[in-house]
This record gives C-alpha cells, structure tokens and sequence, in this order.
C-alpha cells in the first residue's frame, strides 16, 4: 500500500470513527410543534444534546438570545417565521421558568 495509500485508509477509518461519536440516534427531543424545525436547523451546526444540556439554565429570554446570536453571528439560515417557531419549541419544552422579578 502506498503512502497516499495509508493515507486515504486512514482518514477513512477516521471518518468512521468521527462519525460513530457524534452519533445522535440516542438524542430524542420532545414531541411539539416546531420539533421538526429545531431537529432540522440546530443540527446543521451542533449536537442536539446542546439543547438538552443548556436547558436548565436557559428560559424563554435566554433561548430568544441563543437563536438570535446562532443567527446573526453564527450564520444559521433561519427566517424570523423559522427563529420565532424554535424559539416558541424551546421554550416550551426545554425552558426553565421565567423567575418573577423581587418585590423590593
């Protein structure tokens, strides 16, 4: 086998091998109107287990700033239709509750 032989096995196996761990089959998001959209756009970029990691921390405000930042500054394709449906999907699904402000 010749060096570019090697090579090219080499990043094959790799490539498999990368795969292999950014298996998502295990991820299964909550069934819910904008399921389909959120499945589709977030995971052109990232894990789905990004959305199931940040959601304790993350409340309908929160999930407002990630989409927009992923848009503006990350490029995602998302239409306002399509950023306000993910929005409206995350928030009512993996949103923490919005916290009422302190009575001073």
């Amino acid at each position: 086998m010749s060096l570019n032989g090697r090579g090219a096995a080499l990043f094959a196996l790799l490539a498999v091998a990368g795969a292999t761990q950014a298996d998502e089959t295990s991820v299964v998001l909550a069934e819910g109107a904008g399921v389909e959209r959120v499945q589709a756009y977030c995971s052109m970029c990232h894990s789905l287990d990004y959305i199931v990691m940040n959601s304790p921390f993350q409340d309908r405000a929160g999930w407002d700033k990630t989409v927009t930042k992923m848009v503006k500054v990350m490029g995602a394709p998302l239409t306002p239709e399509d950023s306000a449906a993910v929005i409206d999907y995350l928030a009512a699904n993996y949103g923490k509750p919005a916290t009422a402000p302190r009575n001073q």
